[in-house]
């Protein structure tokens, strides 16, 4: 079985879960890999040992320019909305 993901690397991602991630071209879906070797095996019910073969090719890669910083957008802060009381 052949699927196509698209892995992205940022060492200094500001979160940890955004340095490493792996995703469906088409829906951006994070894959279940579980879902993935449940279907392999037949969905039957049951405990098995398996191995997993993983073969890594890299059909294209981009790389940022070093020079370059990200665009970041500044996103204003509003003040908090006022609380209303209920009155009874």
């Amino acid at each position: 079985m052949t699927k196509h993901y698209i892995l992205n690397l940022d060492p200094v991602a500001k979160y940890e879960w955004e340095r490493c991630t792996l995703r469906d071209p088409i829906t951006a879906e994070h894959p279940a890999l579980a879902d993935l070797v449940a279907k392999a095996v037949g969905d039957r019910a049951g405990s098995y040992l398996v191995a997993v073969h993983i073969n890594v090719q890299v059909l294209e890669a981009t790389h940022p320019q070093s020079n370059q910083l990200p665009n970041l957008v500044e996103v204003p802060t509003r003040p908090p909305q006022p609380q209303l009381a209920e009155v009874a």
